[in-house]
């Protein structure tokens, strides 16, 4: 889906986002009978809506590896001390990275986010798609190559749960969609 929602929050919206498709998403599993769902945002920068919409729940895990937001959009969320309130205590993690982290800095962030999916039980995961990772993207301080987003659907493949993609940020038109048939064919492979 166009535009991308993720900075989309219950009564705010930003960077190009009017309606935060991964919590439309995440609810609509929710309301279907699923009783644990995760999201897991994977975008260049981190999705200060959705995890606002589930700071206060328990039954949606937010999970988001992004730019550390010192230095990076959206600035004020997205911290690693954020990990929910109330009914949502421990229910949301932030996997900050500095700009310019590595390949295998990344991955490693990513193992750790599979494993708090894997250990919250979640039932369905939506990914927010973010490939503005990728090493070309002009506004973005990643460097995932196109090859690496099969390696990313492979991972997500091996979780063994239903998966919903949302698709976020990415901004290097030429290679946008060849870096998401990539992750869906990673997927496919897994």
């Amino acid at each position: 889906t166009r535009p991308p929602g993720h900075h989309a929050g219950p009564d705010f919206m930003g960077g190009y986002c009017l309606l935060n498709n991964a919590a439309v998403a995440a609810q609509s599993l929710r309301d279907r009978g699923a009783s644990r769902v995760a999201v897991l945002d994977v975008d260049y920068h981190h999705g200060n809506g959705t995890q606002s919409i589930f700071y206060h729940r328990a039954d949606v895990l937010f999970v988001s590896i992004h730019g550390d937001p010192r230095t990076e959009y959206p600035f004020y969320l997205g911290h690693a001390d954020e990990t929910g309130e109330g009914a949502g205590a421990g229910f949301n993690l932030n996997l900050p990275l500095p700009a310019g982290s590595n390949v295998e800095t990344w991955f490693a962030a990513l193992e750790q986010a599979c494993a708090r999916i894997a250990g919250y039980g979640a039932e369905a995961l939506v990914v927010s798609l973010g490939l503005d990772t990728y090493e070309g993207d002009p506004i973005s301080r990643f460097a995932l190559a196109s090859a690496d987003f099969l390696r990313l659907g492979e991972r997500l493949k091996r979780l063994g749960l239903p998966v919903v993609f949302v698709l976020e940020g990415g901004y290097a038109a030429a290679e946008l969609g060849t870096n998401a048939v990539n992750v869906l064919e990673g997927f496919e492979q897994g």
